[in-house]
């Protein structure tokens, strides 16, 4: 159970337009990160704009964007943006051997230079905050600075979706 309360927007009628504007953009259901962000309507707000732009706004392929977030939560033991994120991740031609595959990358032979890049920036930025050099370096030469920047905030983002879940303890629908 979330430390939280889960909030029920049908006991608040002032909550209808953002439970609404979260549906709508959500597939139609109120998932429970949600609905601890409505004790907060303003930050619950803000975070949709945020991650719809993140998700459905900018042009990081899919495929880099769901690699950084299914990383993300396996580094912060956040399973339940791990399992959230699964049929995206999938939609994006990840594999599912992949998905198996993603606490140990290093070892693997499913990932490609690219994908390899996405996922040693990711790990340096959700471990070290600060990138070296080297990573930068490799994570750079598969994208210009719009996508670089795309991606650099997207794990930032996920980073803090991983630690609201986890502090809260929200950890499954």
């Amino acid at each position: 159970m979330p430390r939280l309360s889960l909030i029920d927007d049908t006991q608040y009628p002032d909550l209808k337009p953002v439970a609404d504007r979260i549906r709508a953009e959500r597939g139609g259901k109120l998932l429970a990160l949600y609905r601890v962000l409505l004790n907060s309507p303003k930050v619950a707000e803000a975070w949709l704009q945020y991650f719809t732009v993140i998700r459905q706004q900018c042009d990081l392929p899919a495929r880099d964007r769901e690699l950084a977030i299914m990383r993300i939560a396996r580094i912060n033991g956040a399973r339940y943006e791990f399992d959230q994120h699964i049929p995206f991740a999938l939609k994006s031609g990840l594999t599912q051997a992949q998905l198996d595959a993603i606490e140990s990358w290093r070892a693997s032979t499913l990932f490609d230079s690219r994908e390899q890049a996405v996922l040693a920036y990711t790990d340096a930025m959700t471990r070290q905050v600060k990138v070296p050099d080297e990573v930068f370096a490799q994570v750079r030469a598969h994208f210009d600075d719009k996508s670089l920047l795309e991606l650099t905030t997207t794990i930032a983002g996920y980073n803090m979706v991983s630690r609201v879940l986890e502090a809260m303890e929200i950890h499954h629908e």
